[in-house]
């Protein structure tokens, strides 16, 4: 397998990290973008982007990024709240009606967006439910009572998180989730980053498949334990065969489908905390600062480790960003004023973005990157 692309001066032992991945067999198919000073300054594309190795992974190769969708999602919400249409601390039930049951009348926007609706998981109802079918799987949530009283516990809505805020901008806005992230949100950006593929861009994203022989069971046994409820509805978020399907690919699923080059996430995060960027654009002063700074810090009851929520991301004094079950990550260090995108196809855990991290001096702590 080939390692292509570029890096500039100062940077060259990035290549060295990567191209050693990919020699060693531990990567399959992955992307690494650098961006400093309002410039790329770090492109790589490594291996395939399918399971039978017919197409090199190149530079606009897209790929399925799990939790990295996030923020993306959390955006959209507040590009609703920017314009006046939501607000942050309403209880979402007088926008949403059918919500506001079964002890929920008290959740908020803020709630959903900090991962403390009592929410983390979807109901044993929709355990029956297809993982497309988001219609029912939002009908699901609204009539669910939550499992602790919204506002009291953190614990990473890793499956809920674009369901909810869906439900709430359908009923506030009129819009969905995809209509607004593809109507406002994307071109505002600027990003080669989709809630829903286009027909055209099909045949640029790339096939996941596991590192680990032992495929699901393995991978949750030896990755991510503390997940293996929350991943169980609905059925099939771990299954490449049906996420590699152009359904999948075309589909929104919030929480965790964004399809992304490592580029358009970097580019995303190298202008996200610029006060003349366009996410300050978007939101203006106050709620962009809102979205950046730390919300709430606990224990997360999913992530199994004390972590802090923004509206979107996760925060320390060295770093914002997010990472995504499976391997791939994208964050903005504070300390290097540098922003970095790791993406990958080979569903493993993140000790590859880690060696990316530490060639880079970053300090970024894994283990807490998110579902």
């Amino acid at each position: 397998m080939s390692v292509s692309g570029f890096v500039t001066s100062g940077y060259e032992q990035l290549r060295d990290v990567f191209a050693r991945l990919v020699d060693d067999g531990r990567e399959t198919g992955a992307a690494l973008s650098v961006w400093a000073g309002g410039r790329e300054v770090v492109g790589l594309a490594g291996g395939w982007a399918d399971v039978a190795r017919n197409r090199a992974w190149s530079s606009d190769t897209l790929v399925h990024t799990y939790s990295t969708s996030k923020p993306f999602a959390a955006l959209a919400a507040l590009t609703a709240v920017a314009d006046g249409t939501l607000d942050l601390d309403e209880p979402i039930g007088s926008y949403w009606q059918e919500y506001a049951g079964q002890g929920k009348s008290a959740t908020t926007l803020r709630h959903i967006l900090t991962h403390r609706s009592g929410q983390p998981a979807f109901p044993p109802s929709a355990r029956s439910l297809d993982l497309l079918d988001d219609e029912a799987l939002r009908r699901s949530l609204a009539s669910a009572p939550p499992e602790s009283v919204p506002g009291t516990t953190l614990a990473e809505h890793a499956v809920t998180y674009g369901h909810l805020i869906d439900g709430v901008l359908r009923a506030g806005t009129g819009r969905s989730l995809g209509q607004v992230y593809a109507e406002v949100v994307r071109p505002a950006l600027g990003i080669d980053a989709w809630f829903g593929v286009p027909e055209e861009d099909l045949d640029r994203v790339a096939e996941l498949e596991y590192a680990l022989p032992g495929g699901a069971d393995q991978f949750v046994a030896e990755v991510c334990p503390t997940y293996e409820r929350v991943l169980a509805v609905p059925a099939g978020l771990l299954d490449p065969v049906r996420l590699n399907t152009p359904g999948w690919r075309q589909a929104v699923f919030g929480a965790i489908n964004l399809h992304a080059s490592a580029t358009a996430l970097a580019r995303f995060y190298s202008s996200l905390t610029s006060a003349d960027g366009p996410v300050r654009r978007l939101l203006g002063k106050e709620l962009h600062a809102e979205f950046l700074k730390t919300q709430v810090s606990d224990q997360d009851q999913i992530i199994g480790l004390r972590v802090n929520w923004t509206l979107g991301f996760l925060h320390t004094d060295s770093f914002v960003g997010l990472g995504g079950l499976g391997g791939s990550a994208a964050w903005w260090s504070f300390r290097h004023d540098h922003a970095v995108a790791y993406v990958t196809r080979r569903l493993h855990d993140h000790a590859r973005v880690a060696e990316i991290a530490s060639a880079l001096g970053d300090d970024i702590n894994m283990e807490v990157t998110g579902e």
